[in-house]
């Protein structure tokens, strides 16, 4: 669904909450989640440390997948600050939910109803975060926490 392999999102970075995060990604994941989550925010950073040292390319960091700009565009929330590579106001953040129930793609959630409904569940599901911008086809994993198993 969206690419953000060999770019360390292996869970480093530990659970610290992103004080950056627009409205709805905090009422629709933050307040539904059962466990604290994982944040990217050091992976992130690593990596754009690399892209800055001359070790990754442009290429490689700015390589979002169609139907990841496409739920950006569509489907998105802007978020409170420009895109890290081209440095335009461009950056939204895509919401995805992982789990039983769901199609084996994920779902993009598009509304707090929505993410209400499905941390309603007794099934637990995966919600993730991701920054995308549209116009440099930036992409990173910022947030993933366990929603819903009540």
């Amino acid at each position: 669904m969206f690419d953000t392999a060999g770019r360390g999102d292996s869970g480093s970075g530990g659970g610290v909450r992103s004080p950056n995060m627009t409205a709805r990604t905090k009422l629709g994941l933050q307040q539904v989640a059962t466990s604290g989550g994982i944040d990217y925010r050091l992976a992130r950073e690593a990596t754009l440390a690399a892209f800055r040292n001359g070790d990754l390319s442009r290429e490689q960091l700015c390589d979002a997948q169609r139907e990841l700009i496409r739920n950006a565009e569509f489907c998105g929330t802007p978020a409170s600050r420009d895109c890290p590579m081209c440095e335009q106001p461009t950056l939204v953040e895509v919401t995805y939910v992982f789990g039983p129930r769901l199609p084996k793609h994920g779902r993009c959630v598009t509304s707090d109803r929505e993410m209400h409904r499905i941390a309603s569940r007794k099934s637990v599901s995966t919600g993730y975060v991701v920054e995308v911008c549209p116009a440099c086809r930036w992409n990173h994993l910022t947030e993933s926490r366990a929603i819903g198993g009540t």
